[in-house]
């Protein structure tokens, strides 16, 4: 399976060969991420990328940005696919090929990576290895707990994924369990980083409930929401979404795929350790979430995200559908196993493996736009020279900076006119002020740094940006102009053709909270991790006859092999449990 696995990451990530980096909305990576007080412990903003930054930085100190991004990615698909192919309880290739297919080639991968956000990714390629690590602990294997913080960790990358891996060890795992208070308490402490950082720092809390409608799972063609996501898209930015998903074909495709999934449902049930009912709690429960704010449960939302700190997590519902995926997958791959059957034990055993390849290659044909980097849309760029010199004229005076123009996203000539997230804050050894409100079509969804709302004030006005004590003044040439009086006071230093940078002899020292207890929080989480790699290494990964690492756990069976499998091809299989 991993050659499978292989083939699907390099057919999907194509165009990586290339040299640059992939940049699009919120996936920026830069040759030299430096690690500063912002990176562990935002001060003015949520701690969306808490501890992800930090992570980034201390991985560029070893690994240049443009491999690491290409390793981070590779790992998403490949994780992905591979991790499937081993969750599926089923011994025949076919069926983990279908698996492993179902859930690595999905809208919700293609639309996640067409918004840039590889870290949910990561959550989404960890969920299947985290699902076998939570029955290695439920039947007391080796090494189940170190395994199971080993996969956590790059879930929790993110507070979405954090949160994810915390839902899943919490539902799955039997909770009276002295193996299952640990786990929790592992993942928890996992998550400390950005839950410390959201507790002392100075953003708000809360979010703006307007937020809720504009990123709400919207259809994708005439099928509406609830078909959008149950096919596993619906994500709330139309410009992310594959040209394929369109296709007036898709809703009836996807009740096609939905058809075979409830053929293999009962067969998940009959296999699965102990019955698959947690799994579909978690499942079931993200599907609500992805929904909700899509229908009338869209007010009581509006209500957590305005008055509930961190609530505003919940206002992107749709990726709230890993679970469900992970289970489609499953369902679809052991549904094509069981409708096999059928032609096998009739005709010729060749009928069958036809039918379930047919299966399997199924969402390759409803998704064809996936291959080749999303028909190309990721294709690497290359940061002009610019940036460089403005990183190091920041660097020999370091200062906070205010970039404008005061857009968080931008499109720029170099980046091809792709909307990308301003790379300042990863570029530049320095805290950069920028805004965090987020322009969705025609509403603007207010963000919660005060200093930003301070910043965005000022600048409507038409007031000097000395005003804000700055040190330095980031100027993108290929967004609209500021008027003049902005820039009031200041020195301009650099005059490159894409960037500009003015001093402000002005500056003020901008006070920051304290950091303390949030390193404390990082160095406490990676301690973890680094015991559970120790662990891990002392139980030693167990394989397969075949040489492959083996990670579920099948009880054994007694049932017969299907009709049109052979007995040496059943013989050589894992034990499937009833």
């Amino acid at each position: 399976m991993r050659r499978v696995a292989a083939l699907v990451t390099a057919v999907v990530l194509a165009p990586l060969a290339l040299p640059g980096y992939v940049l699009r909305y919120d996936m920026v990576f830069v040759p030299r991420q430096p690690l500063s007080a912002e990176m562990i412990a935002p001060s003015g903003a949520l701690p969306r990328a808490v501890p992800l930054d930090a992570v980034v930085s201390l991985a560029n100190l070893a690994v240049p940005g443009w491999l690491l991004q290409r390793l981070a990615l590779v790992a998403v698909v490949y994780l992905a696919a591979l991790g499937a192919a081993r969750l599926v309880p089923s011994g025949r290739r076919g069926t983990r090929v279908a698996a492993s297919l179902g859930y690595a080639w999905t809208p919700f991968l293609a639309e996640r990576l067409l918004i840039g956000q590889w870290a949910l990714l990561l959550a989404y390629a960890m969920l299947p290895w985290l699902i076998i690590a939570v029955r290695d602990l439920t039947v007391r294997r080796p090494g189940a707990l170190p395994r199971l913080l080993i996969v956590a960790a790059p879930a929790a990358l993110t507070p979405t994924g954090g949160l994810f891996a915390l839902a899943a060890v919490g539902i799955l795992a039997p909770l009276r369990s002295r193996a299952t208070v640990l786990a929790l308490a592992g993942v928890s402490t996992l998550n400390l980083p950005w839950l410390v950082a959201a507790l002392t720092g100075t953003a708000g809390g809360t979010s703006d409930p307007d937020g809720v409608a504009q990123f709400a799972a919207r259809a994708e063609n005439w099928g509406g929401t609830l078909i959008a996501l149950a096919g596993t898209g619906g994500i709330w930015n139309a410009r992310t979404v594959p040209g394929s998903r369109t296709s007036v074909l898709v809703p009836v495709a996807t009740v096609v795929l939905l058809g075979v999934a409830a053929v293999g449902l009962p067969e998940l049930r009959r296999r699965w350790p102990g019955g698959a009912h947690r799994l579909f709690v978690l499942a079931g429960g993200g599907f609500l979430l992805a929904a909700a704010g899509a229908t009338p449960a869209a007010g009581m939302l509006e209500w957590l995200v305005g008055h509930v700190p961190g609530a505003g997590l919940v206002r992107d519902g749709q990726k709230f559908l890993i679970p469900y995926a992970m289970l489609l997958a499953l369902c679809l791959a052991l549904g094509a196993e069981r409708l096999a059957a059928a032609p096998a034990r009739r005709f010729e055993p060749a009928a069958g493996r036809v039918l379930l390849a047919s299966v399997a290659l199924l969402p390759v044909v409803l998704l064809p736009d996936l291959a080749f980097g999303v028909a190309g849309a990721l294709r690497p760029v290359s940061y002009p020279a610019d940036w460089d010199r403005v990183a190091a004229l920041v660097e020999s005076d370091p200062g906070e900076v205010l970039s404008l123009p005061f857009e968080g996203y931008r499109r720029s000539s170099w980046t091809g006119g792709v909307v990308v997230r301003d790379p300042a804050p990863r570029y530049l050894d320095a805290p950069v002020l920028m805004n965090d409100a987020l322009r969705v079509g025609t509403v603007t969804v207010d963000g919660e740094s005060p200093r930003a709302a301070e910043a965005a004030a000022l600048l409507a006005a038409g007031r000097p940006a000395a005003e804000l004590g700055v040190r330095w003044v980031l100027v993108d040439r290929s967004g609209p102009a500021s008027p003049p009086g902005v820039f009031a006071g200041l020195t301009l230093v650099h005059d490159g053709q894409d960037l500009r940078l003015w001093a402000n002899p002005a500056a003020v020292a901008m006070p920051r909270g304290p950091v303390h207890l949030v390193l404390a929080a990082h160095l406490l989480a990676g301690t973890l991790v680094l015991i559970a790699c120790c662990g891990y290494a002392w139980y030693g990964p167990r394989t397969h006859e075949s040489g492959e690492e083996e990670w579920p756990s099948w009880p054994r069976s007694s049932s017969r092999p299907s009709p049109g499998e052979s007995s040496a091809s059943s013989a050589s299989s894992p034990p499937m449990a009833r």
